[in-house]
């Protein structure tokens, strides 16, 4: 299969110096593949020639942060730890399977499925989590809103904007793409960064009236931006239609807003800059990600989305869900480029 791109080859980069927190993905033969705060060009352009080698990289077997003791200074039980730290994953990530909380709270090197499933009937008996649907044969699971209300009082969580349960998405049929999502979640750093996500985050402007939601941002801050963007198909959307939503994103990060005191000039500022993500220098990276089809079908959905995204001026990456999964890198599909937005999009008008 052949790719092809408008977007640059990322310029050659000295290797950095990887500080705490960094995460380094596999790279390719001729191109630097590294994913974390040190380096923001771990992307490979998008063409058969570069085609990625798998790395060997292990994430360190860390559990999800929960302090050692008890309100009452009593130490936690075993059992007590792997419900705490099930509330937390569903804090952060909304639903999941059995099998993807085992693949978080457990050792990496055992199967630990029967002792979470355990540990979900007796948060379910508790009232705290409760399932509403499956995928395929294995239960959803979610939290309550006891649940997300002792998560709160415990101040267990990075603070984040309140969310629904999860528990009316699943009711709705979108259960197995938020599995997926979740899914994606744990194959970009696992449990290393789980605290740090936040899933269906609304970007909207009234003015114009464009709103969406993003499946999953992640506050992994690179030199240049806060956070990164992604969005899952997992294989229900049609091309044109997954070809828009991409295109959301330059319409959302073209829109300025125009600033000035009364009686000055004034100038015009990027919304998202202003009013988003007030510490980024560039528009947050958009990451997609594909998946629910055979990977054949899914390589195919790729190479169409880099013909309908092609000159797009926001940066965009994409990937399989399989090919993520293995530790492949990026496919570089779109650049970003402020210039060429503030030619597309008219400027606001003054006071």
């Amino acid at each position: 299969m052949t790719y092809t791109s408008s977007a640059r080859q990322p310029e050659p980069e000295p290797r950095p110096t990887w500080s705490r927190g960094a995460e380094r993905l596999p790279c390719g033969p001729e191109s630097s593949a590294v994913n974390g705060a040190a380096n923001d060009s771990d992307v490979v352009p998008i063409t058969a020639a570069h085609a990625a080698r798998r790395g060997a990289s292990q994430h360190a077997d860390t559990p999800l942060p929960s302090p050692e003791t008890s309100a009452k200074g009593k130490k936690s039980t075993p059992a007590a730890k792997v419900r705490a730290d099930a509330l937390r994953m569903l804090g952060c990530v909304r639903i999941a399977t059995v099998r993807q909380m085992a693949q978080v709270i457990t050792a990496e090197d055992a199967d630990g499925r029967s002792y979470v499933r355990r540990t979900m009937r007796k948060l379910a008996e508790l009232g705290l989590a409760e399932t509403n649907g499956k995928d395929g044969k294995h239960l959803i699971w979610n939290l309550t809103p006891a649940g997300q209300k002792a998560l709160a009082d415990g101040n267990e969580l990075p603070p984040r904007p309140k969310a629904g349960t999860g528990a009316k998405a699943v009711r709705a049929g979108f259960g197995p793409h938020g599995v997926a999502v979740t899914d994606m979640i744990l194959a970009f750093g696992g449990r290393k960064y789980l605290t740090d996500w936040q899933v269906e985050v609304n970007h909207a402007i009234k003015e114009t009236g464009l709103s969406f939601n993003t499946d999953a941002v992640l506050a992994l801050p690179t030199k240049t931006s806060d956070v990164r963007l992604f969005e899952l198909d997992n294989g229900t959307m049609s091309q044109d239609r997954l070809a828009r939503e991409v295109w959301d994103y330059e319409r959302y990060a073209g829109h300025r807003v125009w600033e000035g005191a009364r009686g000055t000039i004034g100038g015009t500022f990027p919304f998202w800059q202003r009013h988003r993500y007030t510490r980024s220098t560039t528009f947050p990276r958009l990451h997609v990600v594909l998946a629910g089809k055979e990977e054949h079908l899914l390589d195919n959905r790729l190479q169409a989305l880099a013909d309908d995204v092609k000159g797009i001026a926001v940066a965009v990456w994409a990937n399989t869900l399989p090919r993520l999964q293995r530790g492949k890198p990026w496919y570089e599909i779109g650049v970003d480029d402020p210039d060429r937005r503030r030619e597309r999009y008219p400027e606001p008008v003054s006071r």
